[in-house]
């Protein structure tokens, strides 16, 4: 089929392009040329079908799904700039909630699916409360907030309209063969110590990949690649449903 992937030259998107050129047509979409060089180091030049816009303005987003099958969504307003998730940045509500907005509606209008949406979650929630696919993650910050309200915004699409919508919840993700995590940090003896909700990108790729080839209407899974979190989210679905097999050797890193 033919895949569209917003914010396809991140950390994660740069995973899931490499996943996903075994099997299907991929068009990569994020903001501009600028944005291949952020990990370009680390996984070489992409050499596919690449297209940019502004998230935030539909008829980019628009224009970006002609003739697809199927979205994978994975952009997000990230950056380390002074003020980013602050009381005056507009960022996050314009890229995460009107950015996801406008794939949902588009992908609705031209009748594509389904959209996979990578959304966040903790594994361990702090009331001690065992996370399952209705229990929402309960913190406040700024990206916290609109990492849930995609969620309710893909939970009221699929409600709504009937699209074909699966939600993926990673909590931190590193690369388990390169030994780093998303802000080129070290794993393990002399770098970021083990944590229960890592998960291994190449992993969440596989995810997004057989979440996109199934055929469940709405779904929500945690993608965590720890084996103590079974015991706090309901990571086990992810098995079970998609069929995904945890290959991130992360215990190398206790």
């Amino acid at each position: 089929m033919k895949a569209v992937v917003f914010g396809a030259a991140g950390w994660t998107g740069r995973a899931v392009l490499a996943a996903l050129d075994q099997a299907h047509s991929v068009r990569a979409f994020d903001y501009a040329p600028a944005a291949w060089e952020a990990w370009r180091d680390v996984d070489g030049e992409w050499m596919g079908e690449k297209a940019y816009g502004d998230i935030s303005q539909y008829a980019a987003v628009d224009a970006a799904l002609e003739g697809a099958d199927a979205v994978i969504h994975l952009a997000v307003h990230s950056t380390g700039a002074p003020g980013a998730y602050g009381v005056d940045d507009d960022r996050p509500f314009l890229i995460n909630l009107k950015g996801l907005w406008n794939v949902l509606h588009a992908a609705g209008q031209r009748h594509i699916g389904p959209v996979v949406h990578v959304g966040s979650c903790q594994t361990v929630h702090p009331d001690g409360v065992f996370f399952s696919a209705e229990v929402r993650r309960p913190d406040a910050s700024l990206y916290a907030v609109t990492k849930r309200l995609q969620e309710e915004m893909c939970r009221q699409f699929h409600e709504g309209t009937g699209l074909r919508i699966i939600v993926l919840r990673p909590d931190y993700i590193v690369d388990s063969r390169l030994g780093i995590g998303r802000h080129r940090e070290r794993l393990g003896a002399g770098g970021s110590r083990y944590r229960n909700g890592w998960v291994c990108r190449h992993d969440l790729a596989a995810a997004c990949c057989l979440a996109l080839e199934s055929r469940i209407e709405f779904d929500v899974f945690h993608i965590v690649g720890t084996r103590e979190a079974e015991a706090t989210c309901d990571v086990a679905r992810s098995r079970s449903m998609l069929g995904l097999q945890y290959q991130g050797d992360l215990d190398q890193f206790r």
